[in-house]
C-alpha cells in the first residue's frame, strides 16, 4: 500500500514516562529525571524512528501532590537548546505560556533556537491553566479563561510580526562597500495594543525556516479558534473516533474560515500505548501500570480538572462527574472529557482514576504492535487525525517499543516516512516556509 498522504508523529517526552506511576517501576532510573543523558537518549530513539519532533510541555509552578510523582522540572526551552545538538533532523518542541511571558523575549528566544538547530525549532502556545502559576509572576491573580485567549492571540500576532521584522534578503554582506544590513530590509512594528506596546524590530535575523513553527494545545471553544488563526499543528486530547472526527472536521472548518490552508494545520491527538507481543501481554503490561497508582494522586489530579473533591466518595462506588454547566471549572476542554466518560459509561470512581492514569484523557491504545498500527491508520484515513502526538507511559522503553516494533509497520504500509526528505521541521510537516523580501510585502500591501 502507498499513501501521499503521510501520518505526522511527535513523541511528548515527560521525565520518565506520562503514566503516573512510570516512576515506580523496578526498572525506572530516578536521576533520569534531571539527567541530560536520559534526555538525549530518548531524543536520539524518536529521531531513529524519524519522527517529526519530541515535545516537552511547561508547568511555571509546583503542582499539588508533589510527593506523588515526578514533575516536569526542567525548563522545555533550555532542554531542546541542549537536545538541538545532539541531533540533526528531529524537530524540538517547547511550551511556553503567553500569560507568563513577553512576546519580544519569547520571540528573540525561539528565533535564535531556529538558527542554533538549523531550522527545527517549534513553539507550543498555551494560556496555562494552573491558577497557583500566577503567585510567581508577581500577579494577584490568574486571569480567567477568556482574557488568557484574549492575550493570547495579540501575542501571537505579534510574535509573527517579530518573527517577519528582518526580510530574508536583509543581510547584504556587502565587504567592499561597507554594508553589512540593508536597513529598509529592517522594519518596525511600532505596537499599541490592548495587553502589549512593542517597538520592534527583532534584533534576530530572519530564521531558516523563517519563522519557527507554531503548535497549540487546547480543546476548548477558544482554543480552537486561536488554534485556527495560528497553529500550523494541534495537540488535543480526543479519546474516542467519533469525538475526534467531529474534533477535526470543527477546526479544518475553523482553519479554513480564517483563510488558511486546512491541509497545512494538522491535527494531532495525544496517543498513550501499551504494547505486547500478544493481546494478553500488552493487557498485563497496563495492569502493571495501574496497580503502581496511588489513588490519593489521581484524586487530587481530578478534584484540579472538575472542581470537585471526591476524596470522601467510595473507590468502589459509581461516578459521575456533572458538567460545566452544573459546577465551575477553569480546565474546560479536560473537565468536558471526564464529564463525557462517566455519562456514557457506569464507571466506579477506581476505575476512573485508573483510566485517566495513563493519559489524562488522550486516546490509549492497547494491544499488539499490528494492532496499534490498525488505530493509528483507521484514525488517520478517517478523517480523525493528520497523525499523533505520542505519550509513551514510560520512559524509555514505551518509546522504543513504539519506534522498533509499530513504526515499521507503519512504513511497511506506506503512510510514514523510511526517512527524512528534508532539514527543517517545516521540511517533516509538509509545511511552506513564509517567505518575506521587499517584494512580497510590495505584493501584500497592494492585496490589502
Amino acid at each position: 500500500m502507498s499513501n501521499s498522504r503521510q501520518l505526522h508523529l511527535n513523541a511528548f517526552l515527560r521525565n520518565v514516562g506520562q503514566h503516573e506511576a512510570a516512576w515506580r517501576l523496578p526498572e525506572t532510573r530516578i536521576a533520569s529525571v534531571t539527567d541530560i543523558s536520559h534526555y538525549q537518549n530518548l531524543a536520539k530513539i524518536a529521531e531513529r524512528g524519524k519522527l517529526d519532533a519530541i515535545f516537552f510541555a511547561d508547568h511555571p509552578v509546583l503542582k499539588d501532590r508533589a510527593q506523588d510523582r515526578p514533575w516536569d522540572s526542567l525548563d522545555p526551552f533550555t532542554l531542546i537548546a541542549a537536545l538541538s545538538g545532539v541531533t540533526k533532523r528531529i524537530g524540538l518542541v517547547a511550551t511556553a505560556s503567553t500569560t507568563y511571558n513577553d512576546p519580544y523575549g519569547l520571540a528573540r528566544r525561539f528565533a535564535t533556537l531556529d538558527h542554533v538547530s538549523s531550522g527545527r525549532a517549534a513553539w507550543n502556545a498555551v494560556t496555562t491553566a494552573n491558577a497557583a502559576a500566577a503567585a510567581n509572576f508577581s500577579l494577584g491573580h490568574h486571569p480567567d479563561p477568556d482574557a488568557r485567549y484574549e492575550r493570547a492571540a495579540e501575542f501571537l500576532d505579534i510574535v509573527n510580526r517579530l518573527w517577519d521584522s528582518w526580510d530574508d534578503d536583509a543581510i547584504v554582506g556587502d565587504k567592499e562597500g561597507g554594508t553589512f544590513v540593508d536597513p529598509e530590509g529592517i522594519h518596525r512594528l511600532d505596537h499599541h495594543g490592548k495587553h502589549f506596546d512593542v517597538a520592534g524590530p527583532l534584533e534576530v535575523p530572519r530564521s531558516p525556516q523563517g519563522r519557527p513553527v507554531v503548535f497549540q494545545a487546547g480543546s476548548s471553544e477558544p482554543g480552537k479558534d486561536l488554534a485556527a488563526r495560528y497553529a500550523e499543528a494541534i495537540f488535543t486530547a480526543q479519546p474516542v473516533l467519533d469525538e475526534a472526527q467531529a474534533f477535526y472536521s470543527d477546526v479544518k472548518a475553523r482553519v479554513r474560515a480564517y483563510g488558511r490552508d486546512p491541509d497545512k494545520v494538522h491535527i494531532l491527538p495525544g496517543l498513550s500505548t501499551f504494547i505486547g507481543g500478544t493481546e494478553e501481554e500488552a493487557k498485563k503490561l497496563q495492569e502493571t501500570f495501574e496497580n503502581l497508582t496511588l489513588p490519593t494522586y489521581g484524586l487530587a489530579q481530578l478534584q484540579r480538572v472538575t472542581g470537585i473533591d471526591y476524596s470522601s466518595h467510595g473507590l468502589d462506588d459509581v461516578v459521575r462527574v456533572p458538567s460545566r454547566s452544573e459546577v465551575a471549572s477553569d480546565m474546560r476542554s479536560r473537565h468536558d472529557l471526564v464529564h463525557h466518560l462517566t455519562s456514557t459509561e457506569t464507571i466506579t470512581l477506581r476505575q476512573l482514576l485508573r483510566r485517566l492514569s495513563a493519559g489524562r484523557g488522550h486516546r490509549i491504545a492497547t494491544g499488539t504492535p499490528e494492532q496499534i498500527a490498525d488505530t493509528i491508520v483507521q484514525w488517520f484515513e478517517n478523517g480523525a487525525a493528520d497523525g499523533f502526538n505520542l505519550i509513551p507511559p514510560a520512559l524509555p522503553t514505551s518509546l522504543e517499543a513504539f519506534v522498533d516494533t509499530v513504526v515499521p509497520i507503519l512504513q511497511k504500509r506506506g503512510v510514514f516516512r523510511k526517512d527524512y526528505e528534508g532539514t527543517t521541521l517545516r521540511d517533516h510537516l509538509g509545511l511552506d516556509r513564509p517567505d518575506v523580501t521587499r517584494a512580497t510585502r510590495a505584493y501584500v500591501a497592494a492585496a490589502e
